[in-house]
């Protein structure tokens, strides 16, 4: 599996600035999205293309963070580790949706890593019995009785 950019997050000082800065040059479709505790995530929907968000993070630098898919997180995570990667956010869940980590690469660029929550096959149903059928003549099964029939009343 190749591990392709799948979210990209802006993390900002100034949430409200950035949404009116960007809804502005772009045809994006922003909706915010109550994260409990007086947070709130800005989800951007940018049509074709990889979406993203966005969010007010105090401290943090301010930047894009893509997010590439992995289907384990903490192996990634710790792979980026051995590999002189720095990191910022240990696994993380968001409930629901999946788990994430935030990294510095050895060059000082940010990015992240994501595995979504396995989606649940939905159980098959029965398939319903087919009512059975009257068995029917066939068509030269009933010529044949009829002429039969003929051919017994004239020897009668």
């Amino acid at each position: 599996m190749g591990n392709p950019f799948v979210h990209i997050e802006l993390t900002t000082s100034d949430v409200e600035k950035a949404k009116s800065f960007y809804k502005s040059l772009f045809d994006w479709k922003l909706k915010d999205v109550d994260m409990g505790g007086g947070q709130t995530y800005t989800m951007v929907d940018v049509g074709d293309g990889t979406g993203g968000g966005m969010f007010e993070m105090p401290g943090a630098p301010i930047a894009w963070v893509p997010y590439a898919a992995v289907k384990d997180v903490a192996k990634f995570t710790e792979k980026a580790r051995s590999l002189g990667a720095q990191i910022l956010k240990e696994k993380s869940e968001v409930p629901g949706m999946g788990w994430f980590s935030i990294f510095r690469d050895p060059t000082g660029a940010l990015i992240a890593l994501w595995e979504p929550k396995p989606k649940e096959m939905p159980k098959k149903a029965k398939p319903k019995p087919k009512p059975k059928k009257k068995a029917k003549a066939k068509p030269k099964a009933k010529a044949k009785a009829k002429a039969k029939a003929k051919r017994k009343a004239r020897r009668r």
